[in-house]
């Protein structure tokens, strides 16, 4: 290989590819029905990729191969932003790197994210090698910048590395693991031609991770970004402006908070307030008193009071150029679309929420939504549920697999967590459930990242059992009184907030919103009034249902019609027109 005709990049530029999942079917039969039901079964027509470690770890020597002949090579041009009627001045590279020395111990979350293309060709002038960074913000999830992602398809050509702060040197991970991209999700708002709109992007991985992960500021946050509160920037990349190579090592750099006002006098339009943080003392116009990010540590997050900021964006060329600034993409403005594809699992691993349902007779079944008309199809029959009084589903224990929680007859509650490889297994909860009248799955209400629930006990009181991300959950926190006569519901985040919600429709047939604040104590703030005619007699939150990452809710009327809500993430109205799905769903009596 010539190091003049690869095609090498430490962040990246360019067009969409969509993901197909392959590889072998995953699927388990009921269990036998003893003192608990059965457990559910393994939709059969999602699959995970498969790559194997030696495929995983041929794209990271790839990868590298193609980094360091680029580095070699005469000047090579930078991939420079699609070109659009709103291209930038030029200023702009949209590819930044940087940081002094840490430890994999100070930042666990860490990942590195490798990729490589051959493009199926022997030509090696079309290769595609590329750097990233990333942060592990659920045990499956890695935030990383749109730019990272756009164009390239991560489950065929990427690898991550993730628990050491080494650059791989070969097949040797120095401690790390490899894993493999499940799908990839790029923020529908990101404009490659600006790298304007939220320079945000979620990867998927094929597997969860057992490193400590590292949550996104929230909606609220506004003294993070205050002019001066410090920050740190995380990152593999270059360390110098006169060299192209990547730290083989983890860097860190401390850097003040800036005004908008500061990047914009800078960088004039092509830094877009609200959408981009500007962090960093102004440049020196040599590597001696810069401290700034750089080429390779584009996706890295931008670090303050424990939770990101941002995410590396963009910056000058080379990274030193006189009174420059370091831009980032500001996560508190996207923190709404970001935790929906953070907490995105469902019943057939396609991203899209599905629906549980049991006739009188016990029949169970699931049905997998199509993320258009009619919506839900392809069911499953799971068999003999009739000693269930209660269904929901949650990722309870953070493995990315979707989990059942359910309420046997004589009040046990019970945990089924698939196993990742062929079947269900159960956790106990405990005994003394029917003392509730209802029980719901939001989300994370208490502010940990560890999905929670609500119960609804018969004299009216409403109780929060923080979780602990096992299946199991802590001592219970009281909401408040008066929810008797209140039908609850939800699951997600209703208000674009970030923040999980809960539904409750009265008497009346009101349906009232009460908005998640990120705190299990008060867990939500004043209710807003969805409006009225709600008088439904079921209702299934169960998540993103058309996959656009807005929450969306189920009902089904008197006559058996099945409605389906999307949401469209705004607390004022929360919903859009209601869409038939279809009639006959009075033939089930539990939904969940």
């Amino acid at each position: 290989m010539t190091s003049t005709s690869r095609r090498a990049h430490r962040a990246l530029p360019a067009a969409a590819a969509a993901l197909a999942l392959s590889g072998a079917v995953l699927a388990a039969a009921p269990a036998e029905a003893t003192e608990a039901p059965p457990v559910p079964a393994r939709q059969t027509v999602g699959a995970l990729p498969s790559a194997s470690q030696a495929e995983l770890l041929q794209r990271v020597q790839d990868a590298q191969e193609a980094l360091k002949d680029d580095a070699t090579a005469a000047p090579a041009a930078e991939p420079k932003p699609t070109a659009s009627p709103q291209a930038t001045s030029g200023t702009v590279d949209p590819k930044i790197i940087g940081g002094k020395d840490a430890t994999i111990a100070e930042a666990p979350w860490m990942v590195q994210l490798h990729y490589y293309d051959d493009k199926g060709t022997a030509d090696e002038s079309d290769d595609d090698g590329y750097f990233c960074g990333g942060t592990l913000v659920a045990p499956a999830k890695v935030l990383t910048a749109a730019h990272c992602a756009y164009g390239l398809d991560w489950t065929k050509h990427g690898t991550v590395i993730a628990g050491t702060s080494r650059v791989p040197t070969g097949t040797d991970l120095n401690g790390g693991r490899a894993v493999g991209v499940w799908r990839q999700w790029i923020n529908p708002t990101y404009n490659n031609g600006t790298i304007a709109g939220g320079d945000l992007a979620v990867l998927t991985l094929t597997e969860a991770l057992p490193y400590k992960t590292l949550q996104v500021t929230s909606s609220t946050d506004t003294a993070s970004y205050g002019n001066g509160t410090p920050a740190t920037v995380y990152g593999w990349g270059r360390t110098s402006s006169t060299s192209d190579d990547i730290s083989l090592t983890l860097k860190k750099a401390s850097v003040p908070m800036r005004s908008d006002s500061a990047c914009t006098s800078y960088f004039g339009s092509d830094f877009v307030p609200g959408q981009m943080a500007c962090a960093g003392n102004p440049a020196s116009g040599q590597d001696a008193g810069t401290v700034s990010p750089c080429n390779g540590d584009s996706g890295g997050p931008l670090v303050v009071n424990g939770r990101i900021a941002g995410v590396v964006s963009w910056g000058v060329t080379d990274c030193v150029k006189s009174g420059a600034y370091a831009v980032y993409a500001k996560t508190r403005s996207y923190v709404g679309a970001v935790n929906a594809r953070i907490d995105d699992t469902d019943l057939d691993f396609d991203g899209r929420a599905d629906l549980f349902v049991r006739t009188p007779g016990g029949q169970a079944y699931e049905y997998y939504s199509l993320g258009k008309a009619p919506y839900l199809g392809n069911r499953l029959a799971l068999g003999d549920y009739s000693g269930i009084t209660l269904a929901r589903q949650a990722d309870l224990n953070r493995d990315d697999y979707q989990d059942y929680l359910l309420r046997a007859s004589d009040g046990v509650l019970y945990h089924y967590a698939f196993n990742g490889v062929d079947r269900y297994e159960t956790t106990r909860v405990g005994g003394g459930w029917n003392a509730m009248k209802n029980l719901a799955v939001p989300g994370d209400l208490s502010g940990d990242a560890l999905p929670d629930l609500i119960g609804q006990d018969k004299s009216g009181v409403l109780w929060l059992y923080p979780g602990k991300g096992d299946g199991t959950f802590g001592t219970r926190v009281r909401v408040g009184g008066g929810w008797g006569s209140l039908t609850i519901a939800g699951k997600g985040d209703y208000s674009g907030d970030g923040k999980a919600d809960l539904l409750a429709r009265d008497t009346s047939g009101v349906l009232w919103l009460y908005p998640g604040r990120g705190v299990a104590s008060p867990a939500f703030g004043t209710r807003v009034k969805v409006g009225g005619g709600w008088n439904y007699n079921a209702y299934a939150a169960t998540g993103d249902i058309n996959g656009d990452g807005r929450a969306d809710l189920l009902a089904r009327d008197s006559s058996g019609v099945l409605w389906l809500y999307h949401g469209r993430g705004v607390s004022s109205a929360p919903f859009a027109a209601r869409i038939k799905v279809g009639g006959g769903w009075g033939a089930f009596n539990l939904f969940g």
